[in-house]
């Protein structure tokens, strides 16, 4: 690969990959019905404002799930995909390869902002319990609903709660599936943001 494809392949991927971080904290931020008066989330459906706009025309919300947002998440992703192959090779993927790595890539991300969204909130509980910055009152709302049901399970035992552990657990385990789903699809690693 030359020096020109990988930096080419490098930018379309980082874009895609901001981009797509921002597309799915709106459809997360919408399902957990976070604080939309924060200025993150204010800045996350300004970003993404006008896709979505005539998308939701199209596909409208049911309740809190927003189904333009993952529309345009797939969308976003084929369009990397595309892209990335066309710089490499010059070729098109197969449709039913793109929507599946498509999809595959989707998951991998939703799975990886959990993932790593949780493990910030538990370091903060540690390093800044009484923080108020938006940022992690916005990370606290994403992760609330995910952590109450294994609360239920695990009691908090003199103050510590162990609940995280059987989340990171079942993130794990789902990151496994994904991966090996992803490997008989054969996805290349390359094209795919969320993947990497």
């Amino acid at each position: 690969m030359s020096t020109f494809t990988e930096i080419a392949i490098y930018l379309i991927q980082a874009v895609a990959n901001f981009y797509l971080l921002l597309v799915l904290l709106r459809f997360l931020l919408q399902i957990c019905k976070a604080n939309f008066y924060n200025p993150i989330s204010q800045f996350v459906v300004k970003a993404t404002a006008v896709p979505m706009t005539p998308l939701q025309k199209i596909f409208p919300a049911f309740n809190n799930f927003n189904s333009a947002c993952l529309v345009l998440a797939i969308i976003v992703q084929v369009a990397a995909i595309l892209g990335s192959a066309l710089v490499y090779n010059g070729s098109l993927v197969p449709i039913i390869s793109l929507l599946t790595w498509a999809l595959l890539g989707i998951a991998t991300l939703l799975l990886n902002i959990y993932f790593y969204g949780l493990l910030i909130v538990i370091v903060l509980s540690w390093v800044a319990p009484q923080s108020h910055h938006p940022a992690i009152a916005l990370l606290w709302q994403l992760m609330e609903p995910l952590m109450a049901p294994f609360r239920k399970l695990i009691p908090s035992l003199g103050g510590i709660d162990l609940s995280p552990i059987l989340v990171f657990m079942l993130l794990n385990v789902l990151r496994i599936f994904i991966r090996n789903l992803a490997v008989s699809a054969s996805l290349p690693p390359l094209f795919v943001p969320g993947i990497m």
